[in-house]
């Protein structure tokens, strides 16, 4: 695993106006490579936003048991906003001419915003529910600090934090999708009682 820059020089000296030649200067290249990455943010956008929807429409045909329940409700707000958030950093990391550090500080700080209101919405099931078990929290905490660390180190320029990040965003996806699940199951179960 390598530092994320490398040096190339320039192999003719160039003059200036006044006609004098300057030795060759180093120009940074980042080794990040947006043509390889955009088709990996493309799809995890694409499913993040359009699971969004989804989730949107299934807790609006159970809009009653969601609201009554604490559990189903802040699972509701931590399910469309973390797959909202999902979706925003793969639409940030696809504008262009970003750097890797550019890259990684705008995944590190989503994620943190994320793992905020992730944590935050479990406390709050917890405190007013018994619906709820400590292992999803601590699970979404999990993935969330995999995928901040993940960010940092890209940040301060090793490729293997892009990676990490990358997984630790599709595993919180997957995670969103089970939260999304156990929404409209408990709202059908509390239906039915």
């Amino acid at each position: 695993m390598g530092v994320c820059r490398r040096r190339t020089t320039r192999s003719h000296p160039a003059p200036d106006p006044t006609g004098r030649y300057h030795p060759p200067m180093a120009v940074a290249v980042d080794l990040y490579r947006p043509e390889q990455w955009s088709n990996f943010f493309l799809l995890v956008g694409t499913g993040a936003i359009t699971l969004t929807g989804l989730v949107f429409v299934a807790m609006s045909l159970n809009l009653k048991e969601v609201l009554v329940d604490a559990t189903h409700r802040n699972r509701a707000i931590n399910t469309l906003t973390g797959l909202a958030l999902i979706f925003l950093r793969c639409a940030l990391v696809l504008m262009g001419a970003q750097t890797h550090r550019a890259i990684g500080a705008e995944l590190f700080i989503v994620a943190g915003i994320s793992a905020a209101v992730f944590v935050r919405g479990y406390v709050n099931a917890l405190r007013m529910s018994d619906g709820l078990s400590t292992s999803r929290i601590v699970g979404g905490s999990l993935v969330h600090l995999a995928e901040m660390t993940g960010a940092a180190i890209f940040f301060v320029g090793y490729l293997a934090g892009l990676y990490l990040a990358a997984t630790a965003m599709v595993v919180n996806t997957c995670y969103m999708i089970t939260a999304a699940w156990l929404l409209v199951v408990g709202a059908l179960d509390q239906r039915a009682a």
